[in-house]
């Protein structure tokens, strides 16, 4: 059986409720696995100016245990999968605040994904927003 995560999926903009300063107009997100089971994220998309942006690739170990997030020197990802279509990230400080983070609900047909999440922007301006993505 294939992983409900692994695919490529696609932005439904219409769907999707963003926050004020995080407008998409576009975006695409990959899920792959590697060879130890854990998940390698890249995305791109559109942003409200239709300049493209790429996000830089994640790599999602859905163990539950704290993981150094590359570039971010003191912060840590904790990853887990609390049911087969759910899987949470938070990031956080080396004393345990959490400085972002989000959840990714597959849907029971599989065809799309439920994405929450919060933190603060490469600006320092502090989001939550749920976006919707199709499987393509």
């Amino acid at each position: 059986m294939q992983d409900p995560f692994v695919g490529t999926w696609k932005l439904n903009v219409e769907k999707s409720e963003f926050d004020a300063n995080h407008h998409p107009t576009a975006g695409t997100m990959v899920f792959e696995l590697d060879a130890q089971g854990n998940y390698l994220m890249t995305a791109e998309g559109l942003n409200a100016k239709g300049e493209k942006v790429t996000e830089r690739p994640t790599k999602i170990i859905p163990d539950g245990k704290e993981h150094p997030i590359p570039d971010f020197p003191g912060l840590k990802a904790i990853a887990t999968r609390t049911d087969p279509n759910t899987l949470t990230v938070e990031a956080r400080r080396e004393d345990g605040t959490v400085v972002g983070g989000g959840t990714t609900v597959i849907s029971a047909d599989g065809k799309s994904k439920t994405v929450t999440n919060f933190g603060w922007d490469s600006q320092l301006r502090q989001f939550k927003q749920t976006t919707v993505w199709d499987r393509q």
